[in-house]
């Protein structure tokens, strides 16, 4: 189930442009022998939180197709701060921090059952050309549909 939020500030100051959450429960495939989420698990709930927000803009696979544009994973970070363990009920959050050179996105992994945050985390995407040439700014149609998805969430609240 995916949850759209307007901006609001992040703790370092910057805004959450176009959040968005998913909610899940941790699968017991997920959890290692010392009966937690293995790390690289949580790489996976990233994505669906960012697949979710990039379908929020109506930026889904097809889309970009049609845009003759790709995506690749420049950079990624995870600060893990509470572990997750299985049936934990776990809500993803994913929104964008900048747009205009990179797609950058930051996560925060919020543990429902316990109330704690379990992991705050961030990617960077470049967009490329389908032949691999990287693009130094982001190209105007994904910035039309990041503005236009930021100013309809606003209306909305308003």
């Amino acid at each position: 189930m995916a949850v759209m939020r307007v901006a609001r500030p992040t703790p370092r100051g910057g805004a959450r442009l176009c959040e968005c959450s998913v909610e899940m429960e941790v699968p017991f495939h997920d959890v290692d022998a010392m009966r937690l989420v293995w790390h690289g698990h949580y790489y996976k709930y990233l994505e669906h939180a960012r697949t979710a927000l990039f379908r929020s803009c109506s930026l889904d696979v097809s889309d970009l197709v049609s845009m003759k544009v790709a995506l690749v994973v420049i950079d990624s970070g995870c600060r893990y701060i509470a572990p997750l363990r299985y049936a934990d009920r776990i809500r993803v959050s994913a929104w964008f921090r900048d747009v205009t050179h990179r797609l950058y996105v930051g996560y925060e992994i919020l543990n429902l059952s316990s109330g704690l945050r379990a992991a705050r985390a961030h990617t960077a995407l470049a967009t490329t050309t389908f032949e691999g040439k990287v693009r130094y700014r982001t190209p105007e149609a994904i910035l039309e549909r990041v503005n236009s998805r930021r100013q309809s969430s606003s209306a909305r609240e308003a």
